[in-house]
């Protein structure tokens, strides 16, 4: 597998092959990663009401025998209208789920590897907008000829971050930032070649 390495234009100039690490990685992988991922963004707000958080039901509603119903001690019980619920949401539940560093990193290395199978995994050596201009930085997405696009710098400035701040299909992040999820998000991939560098010495 190889990665697209695109010129200043964004047209491409050459090609650069990937590991060997990055080839043969299970799945699995990546599927931990991004549930690990999804559940971290999970609100946990739902909460309902047991039915010793429901107000009133103090009273028996009749008596224990003698009415030919079955006995009852408190109208807030859940098989009541307006009594507690049974076995409801709360928002004390952990989500979090465990993902080791080694499994992050083959997860991250399996999402690269699909992009260059896919020929979406493009490097150039460097990505700016020293205007900070969102029709400049619209330009460089449109040369792509990419539906979606996340792009990864060594160190982001301002300028190229408000550049791309209002495309939709753009999204811009330092090298310390991308994650499997990321990578596996977007339909391409534009790493600059500092950053791809330090990928790949950290793969071997």
């Amino acid at each position: 597998m190889s990665a697209i390495v695109l010129n200043e234009k964004m047209e491409k100039a050459s090609e650069l092959a990937l590991p060997e690490s990055f080839s043969g990685i299970n799945p699995h992988n990546l599927y931990l990663y991004v549930k690990s991922a999804q559940a971290a963004q999970r609100a946990n707000t739902a909460i309902t009401k047991g039915r010793s958080d429901v107000r009133g039901g103090g009273k028996k509603p009749w008596a224990q025998k003698g009415g030919g119903r079955a006995r009852a001690g408190s109208r807030r019980s859940p098989i009541f209208v307006g009594g507690g619920k049974a076995f409801g949401s709360q928002n004390n539940r952990n989500y979090d789920l465990k993902v080791n560093k080694k499994q992050k990193k083959l997860a991250l290395n399996f999402a690269l590897n699909e992009h260059a199978q896919n020929g979406t995994l493009f490097i150039v050596d460097s990505i700016a907008v020293e205007s900070g201009k969102t029709k400049d930085a619209a330009a460089i997405f449109k040369n792509l000829g990419q539906r979606d696009t996340l792009f990864v710098k060594e160190l982001l400035d301002e300028k190229t971050y408000l550049a791309f701040e209002n495309l939709q299909a753009t999204y811009v992040v330092e090298a310390n930032e991308l994650n499997a999820y990321l990578a596996a998000n977007y339909r391409s991939l534009v790493i600059e070649k500092a950053v791809w560098e330090n990928l790949v010495s950290e793969a071997k």
